[in-house]
């Protein structure tokens, strides 16, 4: 029997864990939102989701990866053969994720070298758009490929190549230098920012509870999506990176302080982006709710506008960016791990190295729509249908996996035999009861708002083509995956 890998030390694997939960959407994604659906008060709802929903997640995930000493795929079909399914599911839909995610990477090169000259100037909607992505006019002209973004994206799978190619021995290498350097980074642009005038207001602005908003659903509906998508739930993750510590290891502990330090890095990141935000509203007097609901485009219109308003901009340029390119470095890699231990646990006679290079290359296949001119389109409508579709739905079967088939009281014994801090009866009854309850419900919330209107007025065919029908090969790769386990 080949012996598994293990991390170096207990601190390599949570920085390893860290860093696969803290990505970009910690920098414009949790700040945009909270902006977008009360300021403090959204913080409520957030911070409820995180206890309620994340933390007892993660220990779930953490307990079954160590348990069981397998990737995603092993451990569920170690609870019942044909669940292997749940498992292939998360880690299909994490690599669809990864493929436009080193996308957005590339881009995120494309900008670091252009900081140096702040080329982007002062029109930065026009440079985004036009000069950067070459943005056709709809969904249906995908017009050529980038030749920036594509040679961008092959530095981007060369990156995590390097980072995965020996597994966790290379990844508990790189983990050391990728996870703190973006915290350094964002504490330096935090240090910047609220120096700057006008910063109050944008902080203000950014912690001003609006009580009114606990009344929305929607607040409810988008804490928790965030929450899910930013530890990295039901991708296959974090099972695949506990199934490389001993059975012994500590593992409420190490959820607890992973969700904590994620959870705070997407705080702080709100207070550099917004006292940033706030010195841009008053030079350019524009409202900083304006400023702070251009949600994704934050990173690549909105702040590199902001930043070159402010002294010594070429300096900051490149720290946010190099910043933006360690924070997502981790989460890329973290995605291909997942999949590339899915194989090594299938095939444990072909060399890491191996699996490793055929998941880079097929990954940087798939993302090679992304780099055409309507890139941007289908980027979009991908990331809508993976992550509040095929995440959640893997989530809310992984749950019901753990907490009726093998038994939530199982794992909790299990977890508290070998942490230090002991979870109660409670957590049994938040993973039987609670969280199907709240993951049934941001499944029907989305599907009620996407019924309604189709999603950001896409044609159906796109819709169709990038949203639904990815849906349902990973769907239907998963009950095949279950149906071949049941005859093993």
């Amino acid at each position: 029997m080949i012996k598994r890998e293990r991390w170096s030390s207990k601190m390599i694997f949570i920085f390893a864990a860290i860093g696969s939960a803290v990505g970009l959407g910690n920098v414009w994604r949790f700040p945009y939102l909270a902006g977008k659906y009360g300021g403090g008060a959204f913080l409520i709802p957030y911070l409820f989701m995180l206890f309620v929903l994340g933390i007892p997640l993660l220990i779930m995930e953490f307990a079954i990866g160590q348990k069981m000493q397998l990737g995603a795929v092993g451990s569920f079909k170690n609870i019942k053969h044909k669940l292997s399914g749940i498992g292939l599911g998360g880690v299909l839909s994490g690599f669809v994720v990864c493929g436009y995610y080193a996308v957005v990477m590339a881009w995120c090169i494309i900008y670091l070298v252009h900081s140096f000259s702040m080329r982007w100037g002062t029109d930065t909607k026009t440079f985004f758009f036009n000069n950067i992505l070459h943005l056709s006019d709809n969904a249906a002209k995908t017009g050529f490929i980038s030749p920036a973004i594509l040679f961008s994206l092959i530095l981007v799978w060369l990156m995590i190549y390097f980072s995965v190619w020996k597994g966790v021995k290379s990844v508990g290498k790189v983990v050391l230098i990728t996870m703190p350097l973006p915290v350094v980074l964002l504490l330096i642009l935090l240090a910047r920012g609220i120096t700057l005038p006008g910063a109050m207001e944008g902080v203000l602005f950014y912690i001003k509870p609006k009580f009114s908003a606990l009344l929305d659903l929607e607040v409810w509906s988008a804490a928790m999506s965030q929450i899910f998508f930013t530890l990295s739930l039901a991708f296959g993750i974090m099972i695949a990176y506990a199934s490389y510590q001993h059975t012994s290891s500590d593992i409420a502990k190490s959820a607890i302080v992973t969700s904590l330090v994620n959870s705070s890095i997407s705080i702080v990141s709100g207070f550099a982006v917004f006292s940033t935000l706030g010195y841009m509203s008053l030079k350019n007097g524009v409202a900083i709710s304006e400023l702070a609901a251009s949600g994704p485009s934050l990173a690549f219109i909105v702040f590199p506008k902001a930043l070159s308003l402010i002294p010594f901009a070429p300096f900051f340029a490149v720290l946010f960016f190099i910043m933006l390119i360690t924070l997502g470095i981790d989460s890329a890699f973290s995605l291909v791990e997942a999949a590339s231990t899915v194989i090594s646990d299938s095939f444990p006679h072909v060399r890491r190295q191996d699996v490793s290079l055929y998941v880079c290359v097929f990954g940087f296949a798939s993302g090679i729509i992304f780099t055409t001119f309507a890139g941007l389109y289908y980027l979009d409508i991908v990331d809508h249908f993976i992550t509040n579709y095929g995440l959640v739905a893997v989530g809310l079967l992984e749950v019901l996996a753990v907490g009726w088939l093998y038994g939530a009281d199982k794992l909790r014994a299990y977890v508290n035999s070998v942490s230090d801090i002991k979870i109660g009866k409670w957590w049994e009854i938040l993973i039987k009861y609670i969280i199907p309850i709240l993951l049934v419900f941001l499944l029907i919330s989305t599907i009620q708002r996407d019924m309604a209107t189709p999603y950001e007025g896409y044609p159906q065919w796109s819709l169709f083509l990038f949203g639904w029908l990815i849906l349902l090969i990973v769907a239907a790769s998963s009950i095949i995956c279950s149906h071949l386990s049941k005859k093993t």
